[in-house]
Order: structure tokens, then C-alpha cells, then sequence
């Protein structure tokens, strides 16, 4: 069931299944909370309440807001934190694992734990060399070419690219309700805000974490010529010993929704690890 949560410049959709410790799921741009639906159930039946929302101008949220910055999405997350009676692990993909980031450094006792999965949380740089990679090529047209023409029919060539091999269960509904979202009023202008926000306020956030970061990345993400690296930087970038990185064989930019088992059995030990060891 939906709810709503009324915040500084709009209004936040949500849903919260289950009870135990609170984990809050963030989505990346152009999409919804559905995109954690194989995750959510696995979740909760090992225990945890879940709460998955969606973000400022996404799914059921509203659509006119001041800012697409990932500070200003972890502000939303943070007042949903708030409004269950956190704290809670913060889980964010793509666009939302840069605003984890701050959102763990801004309000480290509502932030116990960070998953961030293909997530833009630093600076990014195309080099030369990138460019001879054809994932990455392809996807990097494809994404550009939807923020500067607004086109609905590139952001779905985009994800087919950015979900390699094998299409997740119910893959066509799954688009097709991407498809109606984006040709709402408001709702692709909200990603091209978002795509037009650059990572440099997640970046400059990395040093100030001060709870344990899960970064998650699969080997043929097309947003990046080499994934392992730009997960490796993240980790270098956090804290001596807080950030760990793992990889996901074959998974695109969507690793939560292409491989949800293997996602929420490396979120399990991470956080059954570090809990442990508190």
C-alpha cells in the first residue's frame, strides 16, 4: 500500500512491508520503487522491515521539486528515515547510492549501514580508451542522447543495454510500466534534472562516512568501461576499512533486478558481518 510523506518542495511515495530493523531502498533515476520487488520479499522474510520509496519526481512521488542533487534526494531519505523511527541501512542505486553517501556523512546516527549498487558517487571521467569499449559507447549514446531529446523509446534501448543476457522475470510488464511512467507530465524532465546532476556532492562526502559501505557492481555495467575499477575508487575513497566491494558476474547496471539472490545474499552477510563485529 502506498503512503505519502509530505517534505520540504514536494511529496514522497512509499511502501513498508514486514518488521524488525528498518532497511530503506532507494531506486535510480527514470524508475520506481518497483524496481526492488524481487528484493523485497527476500528481505523481509529473513526479518527486517523494508521500506521502498520513490524518489522526488519518480513513480507516485510528486513531480515539481527546486533540485535533482543527490543531496537533495538524501534529504528525502532522511526525512523517511525520520517519519519510521530509524535508523535505518540505506540502500541506494545509481543516482541514490551518491545521495547514501550523504546522507550517511549528514546523519550518521540515522544511517547504520550503506549498500550502494552501480552507484555515482564520485566525479566521473571518460578517457579515451573508454570509448573502444561498446557497452560502454552504447549505453553512453543511448543515455545521452535520452537527456537531450527527452525520448522515451532511447531510455528503453538504454536499458536494454544496461540489463546484458537474460531479462529478469516479467521484463516486459516491468518496461511497459517504466514506458507509461516516463510519458507522464513531469516525469521525464525529472531524470533528464537528475542526469544533469553531477556526483561531486556524494564525492566530496566519501571521507565523512563513519558506517560500513557495501558497494555492489556488475562486470558488464555500461555505464562504465570498467566497473571494478569505479567500485575500487569508491572503496578508496571512504575510510580506512569501512567500504568493501563486490562483483556480480554478468550483471548490467540493474544487479538488484537482473540477480535479486545474489544481491540480497551479499547485503545478508554484510550486514550479519558487521553486525557481528559491533
Amino acid at each position: 500500500m502506498t503512503e505519502y510523506l509530505a517534505v520540504d518542495g514536494g511529496t514522497i511515495a512509499y511502501e513498508v512491508e514486514g518488521s524488525g530493523p528498518l532497511i530503506v531502498l532507494a531506486h535510480g533515476m527514470g524508475d520506481s520503487r518497483a524496481a526492488y520487488r524481487a528484493v523485497i520479499l527476500q528481505l523481509v522474510a529473513e526479518g527486517y522491515r523494508v521500506a521502498a520509496v520513490d524518489l522526488r519526481g519518480c513513480g507516485e512521488s510528486s513531480v515539481d521539486w527546486p533540485a535533482w542533487s543527490r543531496t537533495a534526494i538524501a534529504g528525502d531519505l532522511l526525512a523517511v528515515i525520520r517519519h519510521l523511527g530509524g535508523p535505518a541501512v540505506l540502500v541506494g542505486h545509481s543516482v541514490s547510492g551518491g545521495a547514501a553517501t550523504v546522507a550517511a556523512a549528514q546523519e550518521p546516527a540515522l544511517v547504520t549501514a550503506v549498500v550502494e549498487l552501480a552507484p555515482f558517487t564520485r566525479k566521473q571521467s571518460i578517457r579515451l580508451g573508454d570509448l573502444r569499449v561498446k557497452r560502454f559507447r552504447q549505453g553512453m549514446l543511448r543515455l545521452l542522447g535520452t537527456a537531450a531529446f527527452g525520448s522515451v523509446r532511447l531510455w528503453r534501448a538504454y536499458l536494454d543495454t544496461a540489463y546484458p543476457g537474460a531479462k529478469p522475470d516479467g521484463w516486459t510488464q516491468r518496461l511497459d510500466r517504466i514506458d507509461s511512467l516516463m510519458r507522464e507530465p513531469g516525469r521525464m524532465k525529472a531524470m533528464q534534472g537528475m542526469g544533469r546532476s553531477a556526483p561531486t556532492d556524494a564525492g566530496a562526502q566519501l571521507g565523512n562516512v563513519g558506517c560500513p559501505v557495501l558497494v555492489v557492481m556488475g562486470t558488464l555495467d555500461p555505464d562504465w568501461a570498467d566497473p571494478r575499477a569505479e567500485g575500487s575508487a569508491i572503496v578508496d575513497d571512504l575510510p580506512s576499512g569501512l567500504g568493501r566491494l563486490e562483483m556480480i558476474e554478468g550483471a548490467g547496471h540493474y544487479p538488484h533486478d537482473q540477480f535479486p539472490d545474489q544481491v540480497v545474499s551479499l547485503m545478508l552477510a554484510f550486514l550479519r558481518s558487521d553486525a557481528a563485529r559491533a
